[in-house]
């Protein structure tokens, strides 16, 4: 299911460059990532994988523009995301980024329908507009009847699902998943991953962290963190390959005296 997309000259929709984050000091000091150079380019979905604690869910937090780089850059539109005041940075992820946390974030008070009309709301969009697009982003996730649940009514992977669908109202040129299918059943998590590819096959780009190797082929591109780092990444191998060719490198590393 891979597919290479047409590189043309088009900007990136989310380039770091040089990114390093560190958390801590002196003796505490942990590098949750080092060096990493990455672009995703309109229509592009990329894969993440790696170990536990390889920098996966930072590399989110940074593209996101939920937390700043020790030193480099992250852009989102040609923006650098650090020279932007609060209050632009804000509408930089409330317009341009959907986030899929691992955590689903929804507003207990808020209905399924109300928590995904929220951000166009805040953005001026009239209340009928954006009860609108909520109920068509509901029906793509083919959850319309969650419509007037609260997140306490809900199972799991019924929250991670209303989630996904705030992630996506609107025009968001950048989507960033962290283990979007975590909660869901195999058929159901096939399905948002089917959502995911329609949208960078529409132009946007999207950047997804999985553990999942059969996920990450719905993926044009396989990028593999390990130790903050970004070691490989493939267009070409399927994401099983990846994962073996990452297990046998890490096994010839030499032990640390």
């Amino acid at each position: 299911m891979n597919r290479t997309p047409s590189r043309d000259r088009t900007e990136p929709v989310l380039h770091l460059e040089q990114v390093n984050r560190v958390h801590g000091q002196g003796a505490a000091e942990v590098h949750a990532l080092r060096g990493v150079n990455l672009q995703v380019h309109p229509g592009e979905f990329v894969a993440v994988m790696g170990p536990s604690g390889s920098g996966k869910s930072t590399l989110l937090t940074l593209a996101g523009g939920l937390d700043s780089p020790t030193s480099g850059r992250v852009l989102v539109e040609g923006r650098s995301l650090g020279d932007l005041s609060r209050r632009k940075l804000a509408e930089v992820r409330r317009r341009s980024v959907g986030y899929v946390f691992q955590d689903y974030n929804l507003i207990p008070a808020l209905t399924a329908l109300e928590n995904i009309m929220l951000p166009r709301e805040l953005d001026g969009v009239s209340t009928r507009a954006a009860r609108r697009e909520a109920a068509t982003s509901l029906e793509e996730m083919g959850i319309a009847d969650l419509a007037n649940r609260f997140p306490e009514d809900m199972s799991g992977g019924q929250q991670q699902r209303v989630a996904i669908a705030r992630a996506l109202i609107g025009e968001r040129r950048l989507v960033l998943a962290d283990e979007p299918t975590g909660a869901l059943d195999s058929a159901t998590g096939e399905t948002v991953l089917a959502v995911l590819r329609n949208r960078c096959d529409a132009g946007a780009a999207a950047m997804m962290v999985t553990h999942e190797a059969r996920h990450a082929a719905w993926a044009d591109r396989v990028v593999f963190l390990r130790d903050g780092r970004l070691v490989d990444e493939t267009g070409r191998q399927d994401a099983d390959s990846l994962l073996v060719t990452a297990a046998t490198n890490s096994l010839k590393r030499p032990v640390a005296e």
